[in-house]
């Protein structure tokens, strides 16, 4: 790959992320309904809707490309998906327990470089002996560096609003570090199901599709596996909390349902985009250095987001200095992992 087309793949991996990072802002204006109650609504419309929509548009002899694919490889593509849908849902319950800044430097730590190093090892682990692999190392040390100044800021800020720690008092240590170390390990399953899911690509190029389009065909049947450990949740909640009825007397206008499905496409938008630049860039660099860009740029737009809508109103100095510190070392990150392709 030259170098005008590994800018430009890199270029659309930023794209990807900064779609992605901006996912949740309809979520703001959605305080009439309960978490549960827009995570369905998001779940249905990016996990299985958009998925299958955008395949069925861009592939075409869709049917056949799934035809002429083992059930051994579609398992396991949907198989990684599930297993990012639980890595998801751990997210939350692994910062409830050990705080934000503790949770998310485990778990976003352990997500960008498994994600990253383990395709590379399964595929070509000669690869960090070289001057490639050096370079994807030190950027990947960078961005868990950058990683953890956001976290940290984001507790700091926390403190500063509420005037309590950030991490749960009283809560156990272990059982927190836990669901932290298996929210980070589960997380880039999703990246792996675009590794293993080459197969289908290939197929749907074989069969007529666009090459920069046929890594659709590996997010549908993902996703559907991801969507099971998401909307069950959302569905476990919607019924212990009894907050079903939420969609019929909230009094919430109409403009919700649409919103909340906002969120789901624009969810996995990013996360089309990002295959499409992935895989311009080639296998097995795409996802080795296009997952870390895409997740660094995803916290770079959702912190900026968060600073144009007030959320860090009422933080301090050292919060607000931190924050825009650890955007700076992830953009940084970025410009060094994208030398790699």
């Amino acid at each position: 790959m030259d170098g005008h087309t590994s800018v430009a793949a890199a270029l659309v991996v930023v794209a990807g992320g900064l779609i992605h990072g901006s996912f949740a802002l309809p979520m703001k204006r959605l305080k009439l309904w309960k978490w549960e109650n827009i995570w369905l609504v998001y779940s249905v419309a990016g996990l299985i809707l958009a998925p299958a929509l955008l395949a069925f548009f861009s592939v075409p002899a869709l049917a056949s490309v799934y035809a002429n694919t083992t059930a051994g490889n579609l398992a396991l593509v949907a198989l990684f998906g599930f297993g990012w849908g639980l890595g998801s849902t751990l997210f939350g319950l692994g910062i409830a327990q050990l705080g934000l800044a503790l949770g998310f430097a485990i778990i976003l730590g352990i997500t960008s470089s498994v994600g990253s190093l383990l395709p590379l090892l399964i595929s070509n682990p000669a690869e960090l002996a070289t001057r490639r692999g050096a370079t994807l190392l030190l950027g990947l040390a960078i961005a868990i560096a950058g990683i953890v100044a956001c976290s940290i800021a984001g507790a700091q800020r926390e403190k500063d609003q509420k005037g309590t720690a950030a991490a749960a008092g009283g809560k156990s240590f272990l059982s927190g570090l836990l669901i932290c170390l298996a929210s980070g390990i589960l997380s880039p399953m999703l990246n792996f199901g675009f590794v293993y899911g080459k197969p289908l690509q290939d197929a749907a190029t074989a069969l007529g599709a666009r090459p920069d389009l046929a890594s659709t065909v590996i997010w549908a049947p993902a996703l559907a596996g991801g969507f099971l450990p998401n909307a069950g949740y959302a569905v476990y909640l919607l019924f212990r909390n009894a907050t079903w009825r939420v969609y019929r007397e909230s009094g919430a206008p109409g403009s919700y349902w649409p919103l909340a499905a906002a969120m789901g496409l624009m969810w996995f938008g990013g996360i089309a985009v990002y295959g499409v630049g992935a895989a311009a860039m080639g296998s097995p660099m795409g996802a080795v250095v296009g997952w870390p860009v895409f997740m660094s740029m995803v916290i770079v737009t959702a912190n900026l987001w968060g600073a144009l809508t007030g959320e860090w109103q009422g933080a301090g100095r050292k919060a607000k200095t931190l924050s825009w510190l650890g955007v700076a070392i992830l953009i940084v990150a970025i410009v060094v992992i994208a030398r790699v392709s």
